[in-house]
């Protein structure tokens, strides 16, 4: 069984530039419109933009259910769940998550009332936790796209994408509160800023475009040592 299905398709074209950015490959092409490919490589001088649709006025009223993927029938995600010690799962899917070099990867993300998961779901392997307890902020912009950031100050922050980015942000912000007093902030803005890497700062713009939602992402700086 395929437990990673295609993504709502999200459009990857160089940005309008002087120097311009060569075309993308068929294959990483294929892979963000859902068809075969692991990720899309971003040109390193210019930023992107990524035109994603409108999402209906049915998804944002859907109904949730926390666990898409079914993680309780997945030998891979209830092992790396047990050897953390983990086994309340609140939210599970599949997202996009963007690396420090703009590449698009498949993931799995699995949300318990202690930690964020990122797992490779070809390889079956944890790419990365993240303590909720890390958690700073959360960000996200006042449109209709897809785009969420977390940002974890102690490490380094993960831009990610998903059609049910209102519910994961609920799910781990109530997670949090559960755990502690603290409630993390949720930046909602068409701007900001995000530690790719330790050293690497990037910036996220949303505007609206007809029929949808243009997301400009740019490399800023690399912070001085």
């Amino acid at each position: 069984m395929d437990r990673f299905r295609p993504l709502r398709r999200i459009q990857v074209d160089p940005e309008p530039a002087a120097a311009a950015a060569p075309p993308l490959p068929a294959a990483a092409a294929a892979a963000a419109n859902g068809g075969a490919g692991e990720d899309v490589s971003a040109a390193p001088a210019a930023g992107l933009l990524m035109a994603s649709r409108v999402r209906r006025r049915s998804a944002v009223y859907r109904d949730c259910k926390g666990d898409y993927i079914g993680v309780p029938n997945d030998p891979c995600l209830t092992k790396i769940l047990s050897k953390q010690g983990d086994n309340k799962v609140l939210f599970a899917d599949k997202v996009l998550k963007f690396t420090q070099s703009g590449k698009m990867k498949r993931r799995i993300l699995v949300i318990t009332d202690f930690a964020l998961y990122l797992v490779d779901p070809d390889a079956d392997i944890l790419k990365r936790r993240i303590a909720l307890a890390a958690v700073d902020k959360l960000c996200i912009s006042k449109l209709s796209d897809n785009f969420f950031a977390i940002i974890v100050p102690t490490e380094y922050d993960c831009l990610m994408a998903s059609t049910r980015k209102k519910e994961i942000v609920d799910v781990i912000i109530k997670a949090i509160k559960s755990n502690s007093e603290y409630q993390p902030q949720v930046a909602s803005s068409n701007r900001f800023e995000y530690h790719a890497a330790a050293e690497v700062i990037k910036e996220v713009e949303f505007e609206e475009a007809e029929g949808g939602v243009k997301t400009r992402i740019t490399h800023k700086a690399k912070a001085k040592s």
